[in-house]
Formats: C-alpha cells, sequence, structure tokens
C-alpha cells in the first residue's frame, strides 16, 4: 500500500502549488522594485508602478511585500535589478524576443544561451530579430506570423516550456503561429 497516504498526496500538491505561488510572487516583486526604481516610490505619479500593484494585489500578493519590494528600490545599496532584451532565433528560423529582469546579466545570458542551444536556438544580436515584430504599449505583437512544421513545432514548444522555466525570463514573445 506505499503511496496511497492521503497526507502525502496533499504535501506533493500543496509543495507544487506553493513552488508556482513563490515564482509568480518572485517575478511581481522584481517587477514592482523595477517599476519603483526607474520612476519613483510614488505609485500617484509613477503609473507603472501603479499598474503593478494593480496586479500584484489580482494576485494576491501580500501588501508587506509589496511595500518591502518597493522599498528595496529607495536603497541605494539594494539589489540591483535591471529589465533586458534578447534577441534571438528558435526552431525553424522563429524570430523570438525573451524579456528579463536580472542582478546579473552575464549570468542570465549565458543561461538563455544555453537553453536556446538545446532547442537549435541561437542568441541574436540587437536588431536581428526585433525588426519581425511591432512594439504596442509594452508588449511586442509579429508582424510577419509564421508556420513551423510538425518537428519544428514540437521544439518550439519545449523551448517555450524552457524559458518558463528560467526565472529571470519574464515575457517571451514569438512570431509563430501554429496551432497543436
Amino acid at each position: 500500500m506505499s503511496g496511497h497516504s492521503r497526507w502525502a498526496q496533499i504535501k506533493h500538491k500543496k509543495a507544487a502549488s506553493d513552488a508556482k505561488k513563490g515564482k509568480l510572487f518572485s517575478r511581481l516583486s522584481k517587477m514592482l522594485t523595477i517599476a519603483a526604481k526607474e520612476m519613483g516610490p510614488d505609485p500617484k505619479t509613477n503609473s507603472r508602478l501603479a499598474s503593478a500593484i494593480e496586479e500584484a494585489r489580482k494576485e494576491n500578493l501580500p501588501k508587506e511585500n509589496i511595500d518591502r519590494a518597493i522599498k528595496r528600490a529607495s536603497e541605494k545599496e539594494g539589489l540591483n535589478l535591471k529589465e533586458v532584451i534578447y534577441e534571438a532565433f528558435g526552431p525553424g528560423g522563429s524570430a523570438l524576443i525573451i524579456a528579463a529582469v536580472t542582478d546579473n546579466s552575464n549570468r542570465t545570458t549565458n543561461e538563455i544561451k544555453h537553453i536556446l542551444s538545446l532547442s537549435d536556438g541561437k542568441l541574436g544580436v540587437e536588431g536581428s530579430a526585433m525588426w519581425a515584430f511591432a512594439h504596442v504599449g509594452d508588449e511586442y505583437k509579429a508582424k510577419f506570423p509564421q508556420q513551423l512544421s510538425p518537428e519544428d513545432f514540437k521544439k518550439f514548444e519545449n523551448l517555450l516550456e524552457a524559458l518558463s522555466d528560467q526565472d529571470e525570463v519574464e515575457n517571451v514573445y514569438a512570431n509563430v503561429e501554429n496551432k497543436p
């Protein structure tokens, strides 16, 4: 009867949901810190911070965590987070824009290069993939959507999953329109 303990099942489900929640809270906290650092800690004058706070509340981030993230931005010796944009090419020549928030861009660059190399992708230089996207608000929309072969699409899905598991990656924009 091993593996049939109700408590063990609950424990494993709770651990998985706590890990997801922790990752989400970490991402929201970084977003708040960057917004407060760029334009000031007052949400009345900083619209980006106000929208970040609204999103954090929508995801049930505790008020203490929101205040701590904003306070961290005002400290001079605090975490030095910055936003970085990577342009890459994935399986089948698909163009990718990868937005990340990190305190060490060299480490993040190497991690993203490694993830891309596992899925037949390559990191591009500045401007190499940006031409395929239109910047609309805070997002990137594909100007020229591309179809991938079934094999390339499977690799592409695996690449997106690996990138979403990477802690620093915030958003990934692609010019792929295949439907599974």
